[in-house]
């Protein structure tokens, strides 16, 4: 077989095709333009094109935007996925992304960066549940009512977190601590009664940043049961590079770690880099203004399943890795809920 009929669909080998497009792809960290009037279909069909299942979208994070502009953007963006049910389904539990892959369909939910949305009033973690967000940081990079940020200096979980952390297990929240600090990342893992994920976050071996974590994090994140998502956001990757073939050094870094069953993806992809600009130019993101760095695009999706076989892995790692890890946590922890109905 000519190489230019061994790559048939997304450029990869056929192998990879064939994996790629029957495994459960899922990206768990993406951002939408935060504007409750954004017209974002191209930005999804990008994922659907690339050979994603499911996708988890950011709504809201601390310190940039108010939480009430916040529930703007959620309800803007529900509304607007249910209008739609031929193309996507709005998820409430597990199983509505296998039932989403089996019938075509993009699968997304949402998640909130940080627990300043909760305006220390515990009863909107249910409302947030109900609209369709399946996990929540801590802290978004700054200290707030629940716990300390891993830009900040860190005087760990609060009392109020600890109300937080019963709170969503009841529900059926997953707890976040990405862009926590360690010390209450690791107050986090001790408390919480249900597995904890990192949902987008690097080795801070491969590359020292503050937004980076520890062996330590990232091996009581796995004890819980947990995830760990591998970042495509250039300036937490090993010299900035966003190619397939680095980013699965960094997974491999978190596979040799703390092993396969507790590694999968959230690329942190930014689809408005002018909104992104702003944000950086506030000091949002980092504390300090920088230029908008480079980012691994939905599109390179396929790339990645390649580079993951170049790696030697078993095809029941990869499937791990591209998304059965995480819908292994989420059939764990969520509950359904009835407010979703529609």
């Amino acid at each position: 077989m000519r190489d230019d009929e061994s790559r048939p669909a997304w450029g990869v080998t056929s192998k990879a095709t064939a994996l790629h497009g029957d495994a459960l792809v899922w990206d768990n960290h993406t951002c939408l333009p935060l504007r409750p009037d954004a017209a974002f279909l191209p930005q999804l069909e990008r994922f659907r094109e690339a050979g994603v299942d499911a996708v988890t979208v950011n709504v809201m994070f601390d310190g940039i935007m108010s939480w009430h502009d916040g529930v703007k953007v959620l309800t803007f963006f529900r509304d607007w996925l249910v209008q739609r049910p031929e193309l996507y389904v709005l998820v409430k539990t597990a199983e509505d992304i296998t039932d989403a892959k089996a019938s075509g369909r993009l699968a997304v939910l949402f998640d909130i960066e940080g627990m300043a949305a909760l305006d220390g009033q515990l009863s909107l973690l249910r409302t947030y549940y109900d609209l369709g967000v399946r996990w929540m940081l801590i802290a978004y990079n700054r200290n707030n009512r629940a716990g300390g940020g891993c830009l900040d200096a860190d005087t760990g979980l609060t009392p109020f977190g600890r109300e937080v952390l019963g709170r969503a297990a009841e529900l059926g929240m997953l707890i976040c601590c990405s862009h926590t600090g360690e010390r209450t990342c690791m107050e986090v893992f001790e408390y919480s009664s249900n597995p904890v994920i990192l949902s987008h976050s690097n080795p801070k071996a491969m590359l020292d940043h503050p937004r980076n974590v520890s062996d330590e994090v990232m091996k009581a994140c796995a004890a819980t049961g947990g995830v760990v998502g591998t970042c495509g956001f250039g300036m937490f990757l090993r010299n900035g590079d966003t190619s397939a073939e680095n980013l699965v050094r960094h997974i491999d870094y978190a596979v040799n770690l703390v092993g396969p069953d507790h590694v999968g993806l959230g690329l942190d992809f930014v689809f408005d880099e002018e909104e992104l600009k702003t944000f950086l130019g506030k000091g949002g993101i980092l504390g300090e203004e920088h230029p908008v760095p480079d980012m691994f695009a939905p599109e390179d999706m396929p790339a990645l399943t390649e580079a993951l076989l170049g790696m030697g892995y078993p095809e029941t790692t990869i499937r791990g890795i591209l998304g059965e890890n995480w819908l292994r946590v989420a059939r764990g922890v969520w509950k359904g809920n009835e407010l979703l109905g529609v």
